[in-house]
């Protein structure tokens, strides 16, 4: 079994749609089993305003019937509520786009390769695919392979084990791993 995904769509895009190939048909997979770990993504962690602003949830349009898959591709998608205020500047049309180019990329993410590798005068081309916001997508999928792995008696877990602030020396975690499903990340 081969799982595929694509997604597609950007930061302040209309929306994001991820599709997700090889889900064997009868999996129940239901809007609400996805939720939980969009919420947890976004958990209030971030730098801008936009954490606030967005409510990620998965629409499911494409691959599940009666809550069942059907073997074919499941689509999902997640609107952007913040649209409204981007849609001159990310408009489809270029008789509507309102174009106002950035050049100063962004330390430490992708921008300046992306530039070059596509040969974009724009960071914006780049930066709207190299996002945090594009994990959103991601994080959907992933929900449909862990109740996938589930099946199988795979349960995927996670958590931060230790976090180090600059200038501090290293400890061990003072909660313990046996502490991961009540710790704040995992709301």
């Amino acid at each position: 079994m081969t799982l595929r995904l694509l997604t597609a769509g950007e930061s302040h895009g209309e929306r994001l749609t991820v599709i997700l190939d090889g889900v064997p048909a009868g999996l129940t997979v239901r809007e609400e089993d996805l939720a939980r770990d969009l919420q947890r993504r976004q958990g209030g962690h971030g730098r801008g305003g936009r954490m606030a602003i967005e409510r990620d949830q998965a629409h499911i349009v494409a691959g599940v019937r009666g809550g069942l898959t059907l073997g074919s591709p499941i689509t999902l998608e997640i609107a952007n509520r913040d649209w409204e205020n981007w849609r001159q500047v990310m408009a489809i049309d270029a008789a509507e786009v309102k174009r106002k180019p950035i050049t100063r990329v962004r330390p430490g993410h992708a921008d300046l390769a992306g530039m070059l590798k596509y040969g974009a005068d724009d960071a914006r081309d780049v930066l709207e695919r190299a996002s945090a916001r594009e994990t959103a997508a991601r994080v959907a999928a992933g929900g449909v392979a862990k109740l996938l792995l589930a099946e199988f008696g795979v349960h995927v877990r996670s958590y931060t084990r230790h976090r180090r602030h600059r200038g501090s020396r290293a400890h061990d975690d003072p909660l313990g791993s046996r502490r991961i499903v009540s710790g704040p990340l995992s709301r």
